[in-house]
């Protein structure tokens, strides 16, 4: 497998790139139980987590996609006979007294299938995941509903958090299966829990797709429909345009944190809807929109913890959020403010010292434990969502853009056409595949191509309105003027120069 290579000319930035890629591979290790290295968390955390380790695993594929399968595999050969998957497996056990999961294990598992190609993973996937669908709606759905509930803080890897204040942090005996009892306020129906449900029920209907189980297919889709209707009735809030927590008692439990970017990573919502949560709340700069989003609480939350202290999810920033939130700001068409939200986490992690796991949202200060795999997974997802190539389903993304205070960057990545390069150098951008140059790009734009380089659109990746020149091959030029957000396809809607 050939590697992406990152140049670029702002050597701070360099350097912190070839320091995060250095950093994950010393994070690969063996860990209880398993005879192959995985990604595990780092620094405090000596282990793989459930929620996040797989995720992780994804973004690392492009250097190691055999990391990426071990890192799924691991928790399907510790799989209980009854469907239960342990929540984290550490240097010498693992552990039993959560569920805590965010990513569905069965998307991130879908994803590395079609990257690797390997049937047999994807078969293996298929199984074990629908195998912990079934436990969780066996435990998980006390009150029958079709969503996921939670039964202590770690549930959902809210550690600090306001949400669970003077709830256990696990279960009894170390058995997920448990609510602790005497809590008159568990278990919680949570929508962030059972938003995962619903987006593993998603990832298990495509996986039945590409087995050739059309049957089980359509019926995944079906259980997955409850569940996202079983959000809707019960955990949304119309009046607050929010999703809350529901107690045993039927009540709200009154916190806007970030289980709404939770709730929106697995696509629950209507475009109509996400607009709405989306400029009441999350691009609200009185509330998620901080100099350095996403705060775990809204700023404005009586809740919010500003003493930011370690490990919180109370108030800081995570890196974990970040790293998630290109799942549904790609989703719901927002690459302009995405471009804003990981230029603002590119800059706070090359000015810091190491790889923290948190950081103040408004001073960009980073804190909480070092050599954390989360924040390195930022340097190598970012830099080509902002000046490289990615490949999207069966489309070349290219991000025409220089990084702050530097001249020249370059990103070069295998794709199905060949060899693909970006150079970027003096407000320019020209696109290479397979040794012919297919575009030259004036001004900051994303350029949508064919894996075999026919134009398909761009998009405004500025949060103000871009002006971008395009000069083909032979010669002719077009212009645009690409407002932030906006997809033009096709060459109709383009200006002649």
């Amino acid at each position: 497998m050939v590697k992406p290579v990152f140049r670029s000319d702002l050597d701070v930035l360099q350097q912190k790139y070839e320091a995060a890629v250095a950093g994950l591979y010393a994070n690969c290790r063996q860990v209880h139980g398993f005879d192959r290295p995985v990604l595990i968390e780092g620094g405090a955390y000596p282990g793989i987590w459930l929620e996040c380790g797989p995720l992780e695993s994804t973004v690392f594929a492009l250097y190691e996609p055999d990391i990426a399968l071990n890192s799924h595999d691991i928790f399907f050969k510790l799989q209980r006979e009854d469907g239960y998957i342990p929540c984290t497996v550490l240097a010498d056990r693992h552990l039993t007294g959560q569920i805590q999961m965010v990513v569905p294990l069965a998307a991130t598992a879908y994803e590395t299938a079609l990257l690797t190609g390997n049937r047999d993973f994807l078969e293996r996937a298929y199984q074990a995941c629908g195998r912990w669908d079934r436990w969780l709606a066996a435990y998980r759905d006390t009150r029958g509903t079709g969503g996921c509930e939670a039964f202590c803080e770690w549930d959902t890897g809210h550690d600090n958090s306001p949400r669970f204040a003077g709830l256990p942090r696990d279960c009894p005996e170390q058995d997920a299966r448990i609510c602790p009892p005497g809590e008159g306020r568990l278990p919680y129906l949570a929508p962030d829990l059972s938003a995962s449900v619903y987006g593993g029920r998603m990832a298990l209907s495509r996986m039945a797709v590409l087995l050739g189980l059309q049957d089980e297919a359509d019926q995944w889709e079906r259980l997955a429909a409850r569940t996202r209707q079983a959000i809707m009735d019960n955990c949304y809030d119309p009046a607050s345009a929010a999703f809350y927590d529901v107690d045993a008692d039927g009540r709200f439990v009154p916190l806007l944190g970030d289980v709404l970017t939770r709730v929106l990573g697995e696509q629950v919502v209507e475009q109509e809807l996400f607009e709405e949560i989306f400029r009441r709340h999350l691009s609200n700069p009185r509330e998620f929109w901080t100099p350095y989003p996403f705060p775990s609480v809204s700023v404005s939350d009586p809740l919010f913890d500003g003493r930011l202290p370690d490990n919180s999810w109370g108030g800081a920033s995570q890196a974990l959020t970040a790293l998630r939130a290109p799942r549904w700001l790609e989703a719901y068409g927002k690459p302009a403010h995405l471009a804003h939200l990981m230029e603002r986490w590119v800059s706070a992690l090359a000015a810091s010292p190491g790889f923290k796991q948190q950081m103040n949202p408004w001073t960009g200060e980073f804190s909480t434990t070092e050599h954390y795999s989360p924040s390195m997974c930022l340097m190598l997802d970012f830099i080509p969502r902002l000046y490289g190539i990615r490949l999207q389903g069966e489309e070349v993304v290219w991000n025409c853009r220089c990084p702050q205070g530097a001249a020249r960057a370059s990103y070069g990545l295998s794709t199905p056409g060949g060899w693909a390069e970006l150079v970027t150098e003096s407000g320019v951008s020209v696109l290479t595949l397979a040794g012919s140059r297919l575009l030259e790009v004036r001004g900051e734009a994303r350029i949508y191509t064919t894996p075999g380089g026919e134009w398909l659109g761009a998009a405004g990746i500025c949060m103000s309105a871009a002006a971008v020149r395009l000069t083909l091959p032979d010669g002719t030029s077009r212009s645009m003027l690409l407002k932030p957000n906006e997809v033009l396809r096709g060459m109709a809607n383009l200006g002649r120069v």
